[in-house]
């Protein structure tokens, strides 16, 4: 049952619903509303109308009209079967007029489609005409009306609501009324329309909505069905791509990049483990076979110092490389120390320089110090110290007795600039972009013999980027190499 509410596919249906339902009402009450306000308008701008055509029709004939008792009684007598004998009888030439001009009144209130309530009364308040539809029924007049001007308003005859208009001139007072009947039938109709329509509509996004959630999802169920078969045995494998750029077709192409560096990550780290135990191996063995040729017989006590001198040697080496191999861990984990101070770099490279022609005087090389412009960047001074130095070593070892190197410190764009340049054996082109890479050597039997443990250069990258830089390397084969490390200043 928790699935269903976790489900993307219920809750794009619940808000899918949720959305129409909230549309229909909305267009339900906004068309409830402009419906009733328009038809209420308009029964007062008809009302006015009627009003004004009464007005117009009598006010001309206002002298044909006898405001008496005796015009309505005939005009009722004429009109009803349903009346008292005692208004049969004759009528005078006065109250011939009056039904004339009545009549027509009264014809006119038939043609309209609405229910129309007609009064008029005199000056004195007495009623002169009223139509059949109030019978001997009367509207209530109000009291405050000024001449020449049309009111509405709401009122009440026998507890049907009426919305009439009301017109005072000096002769007359003229009332107009509707039944409020007709337009409460109306509004009611509408609303049953849209209560019966909502549920219809709800049920019907509900189905509209799980048939879209089903067709939208099947893409990520299917794409999730092949992910769960790619483990970390398979990870050659790809989920196969969308023809279509959309939404899931990025999903799967962003899917295939994660299992792709994965995979490489994976590869990297079985080669690292591989590389690692063979690097560690190596010592140990050397090692190993020193001790058990010491014991073997006896020695004389320089053969013990030689075998003991040895033995330090690859003890020394071994405890660089665990070192190294300690310091990318960290790095990796991002677990590390930072003591950022201003460093003069050319203080720095002066410095590494007198290092340097200590490293290089058993092979003879020329250590040059070409330029010293003054840089001060922000850093930590011991880690670029560090940098400088895996390069210079690295530039030393791969240089042939008798060879040079170059260093040189200056500012460049915004940058400091330092350049690491040796005459040594280069490198081929298509290892340009894997000697950062942990333990990976060129030659790697030539390497060992140098004393190298290939995580120098990977350690100096891992620096450079730790300070916001980069370090890159230009080489030709039998010419010498070329390191480069920009560091911002700011």
């Amino acid at each position: 049952m928790a699935f269903w509410y976790q489900s993307i596919r219920t809750k794009l249906t619940v808000w899918y619903t949720l959305l129409v339902l909230s549309t229909l009402v909305a267009f339900g009450l906004a068309a409830y509303y402009y419906t009733r306000n328009q038809l209420s308008g308009n029964l007062d701008i008809s009302l006015k109308n009627e009003v004004r055509w009464v007005k117009d029709f009598i006010s001309p004939q206002a002298s044909k009209v006898k405001p008496s008792k005796q015009s309505i009684d005939a005009l009722l007598r004429k009109k009803s079967s349903q009346l008292p004998q005692r208004f049969i009888g004759p009528l005078p030439p006065e109250a011939e007029e009056a039904d004339e001009i009545w009549n027509h009144i009264f014809k006119h209130s038939l043609v309209s489609a609405k229910k129309t309530f007609i009064q008029v009364e005199d000056k004195r308040g007495d009623i002169i005409y009223r139509n059949f539809s109030l019978g001997l029924d009367s509207l209530p007049t109000p009291e405050q009306i000024a001449y020449d001007t049309t009111i509405v308003k709401t009122t009440w005859l026998n507890g049907e609501q009426l919305r009439a208009a009301f017109y005072r001139d000096k002769n007359f007072t003229i009332l107009v009324a509707y039944s409020l009947g007709d337009l409460g039938d109306v509004l009611e109709n509408l609303f049953s329309i849209f209560l019966y329509l909502i549920p219809i509509a709800v049920a019907l996004s509900i189905l509209g909505g799980l048939y879209l959630a089903n067709k939208a999802l099947a893409p990520v169920h299917d794409v999730t069905t092949r992910a769960r078969k790619i483990t970390v045995e398979n990870l050659d494998q790809s989920i196969p791509p969308r023809e279509v750029d959309d939404e899931i077709g990025r999903l799967v192409h962003t899917m295939n990049d994660m299992i792709h560096r994965l995979h490489n990550s994976f590869a990297q780290t079985r080669q690292f483990s591989s590389d690692a135990s063979h690097e560690l191996r190596t010592p140990l063995t050397i090692i190993r076979g020193e001790i058990e040729l010491a014991l073997r017989s006896e020695k004389t006590p320089d053969e013990y110092r030689a075998i003991l001198s040895s033995t330090l040697e690859e003890i020394l080496r071994l405890k660089s490389i665990i070192d190294n191999l300690l310091t990318l861990g960290k790095a990796d984990h991002g677990v590390y120390d930072m003591k950022l101070e201003e460093v003069h770099l050319d203080s720095l490279i002066k410095d590494l320089y007198d290092d340097s022609e200590m490293l290089a005087e058993t092979k003879h090389i020329k250590v040059e110090l070409k330029k010293t412009e003054p840089v001060t960047i922000v850093g930590d001074k011991g880690r670029l110290r560090q940098l400088f130095l895996n390069i210079v070593d690295n530039a030393i070892k791969y240089t042939p007795d008798g060879g040079h190197v170059a260093i040189s410190v200056e500012r460049q764009n915004g940058t400091a600039l330092v350049e690491v340049k040796d005459s040594g054996i280069g490198i081929p082109k298509q290892d340009l972009d894997k000697i950062f890479d942990r333990f990976y050597r060129v030659d790697k039997a030539r390497s060992r013999e140098m004393g190298g443990t290939g995580l120098g250069l990977s350690i100096a990258k891992w620096i450079a980027e730790l300070h916001r830089g980069t370090i890159s390397v230009e080489s030709e084969m039998n010419k010498g190499s070329k390191f480069t490390v920009r560091l911002p200043i700011n």
